[in-house]
Order: C-alpha cells, then structure tokens, then sequence
C-alpha cells in the first residue's frame, strides 16, 4: 500500500499536465479494480479542496469540486481515515457554499463523537441547524 500525495487528485482532476493526468488515470483505474491500494489522509483532501477552490489556481466553487472529488474517494481501492466523514464534508461543503471546507469536515467528526456544540468565533456555523455554536 502507498500513500496519495494531493498533486496525484489535482493532476487527475485538472489534466494540466497530460502525461501525469494519464498516469493518475490508469492509477485510479488499478484502485477502482481492486488491483492496488492506497491511502490518504483528510488533510491530504483538504489540500485538494483548497487548491481547486483557490481564485489564483482553478477557482471552483463548491458544488463543481464535491462532484469532482467524490467519485476518486469512492474507489474501492482507496482508504482513508473517516472516509464517511470526508464525504459527508464533501456534501456539506457543496450545499453551504458559506463554509469553507475545514469548516465543513469538522461538522461530521462532531456527529462521529456525539457533539453538538462548537466553540468558535465563525457565525458561519450559526447558518447549520445541527450545529450550536457558542464563543468561550
């Protein structure tokens, strides 16, 4: 098993370089069949999120990213830590556009741990109805 960097999502995804898109193409191919596996992080999809969402890179908004990314987190080859919780990330995040997406992942590993509530200084939690937010 070997590690997936976020370059190999974002040469996938973007195509701006042919050969390394190829190449991570017939990769995610050999992790979709189950012929090999691999393992990331949610840091690691994080760092996806933010380079595809940047205004200076490829200024996607969140509901072009989520659709993008979900599919490669499917694959069965594929492991990651709290794989559901990334995902569930990846469906708030397109659905509040107002949240960013660290923001976003933070809102199931509270359900994952049974919480309810967030000490934060961000309103943008105040907009979720499974969320309550207080300041310390």
């Amino acid at each position: 098993m070997r590690f997936l960097d976020a370059n190999i999502f974002l040469r996938y995804l973007t195509r701006d370089d042919e050969a390394k898109a190829e190449a991570c193409f017939r990769l995610f191919q050999r992790l979709k069949s189950g012929e090999e596996k691999a393992t990331t992080s949610e840091v690691v999809i994080a760092e996806v999120v933010y380079v595809l969402a940047a205004r200076s890179l490829y200024n996607l908004r969140p509901d072009e990213i989520s659709p993008r990314l979900r599919p490669l987190l499917a694959v069965r080859g594929l492991r990651v830590a709290h794989k559901r919780s990334c995902l569930q990330a990846l469906d708030l995040y397109a659905t509040h556009p107002f949240l960013d997406f660290e923001d976003a992942l933070a809102v199931p590993e509270m359900e994952r741990q049974g919480l309810k509530t967030i000490l934060s200084y961000d309103r943008d939690f105040d907009r979720l109805e499974q969320v309550s937010r207080e300041e310390p």
